[in-house]
C-alpha cells in the first residue's frame, strides 16, 4: 500500500513539475526561435511599439496566446499574425510550457496589480 501511495505521489509531482514548465529549457527555446528578435533582448523593449512586452507576463496568458497563434485565425479562438502564427506553429506544447514559464520569470516593468 506504501508502495501505490508513493508511485501516485511521485506521478502528482511529475506531472504539476511538467505543467509548470521549465525555466532553463524556455529559455534555450526562446532563443532557439529567436523571440528577441521582436520582442527585444530582456522581453522588455520590443523593436515595434505595438508588440507586447513579454518579460513578468502571466504564465497561462503567454501558454494561450501561443495556442491562439498556432490556431490562426481560422481556429476557434485563434489569433491571426502572419509572424506569430509561422513561429507558434514550430512550438511544441512543451516548448509552449517552458518558454511561458522562463518569460513569467523575468523581471518586469509590466503592473500586475493596481
Amino acid at each position: 500500500m506504501k508502495k501505490i501511495v508513493l508511485a501516485i505521489a511521485m506521478i502528482a509531482a511529475s506531472s504539476t513539475a511538467f505543467a509548470g514548465g521549465n525555466i532553463a529549457a524556455g529559455k534555450e527555446a526562446a532563443a532557439k526561435f529567436n523571440c528577441a528578435s521582436c520582442h527585444g533582448d530582456k522581453f522588455t523593449n520590443p523593436i515595434d511599439p505595438s508588440y507586447p512586452k513579454l518579460a513578468g507576463q502571466h504564465k497561462d496568458y503567454l501558454v494561450q496566446a501561443l495556442k491562439a497563434y498556432q490556431r490562426g485565425a481560422n481556429g476557434l479562438a485563434g489569433r491571426s499574425n502572419a509572424i506569430m502564427e509561422g513561429q507558434a506553429k514550430a512550438l511544441s506544447n512543451a516548448d509552449i510550457e517552458n518558454i511561458a514559464a522562463y518569460l513569467n520569470s523575468l523581471p518586469t516593468e509590466l503592473v500586475l496589480k493596481k
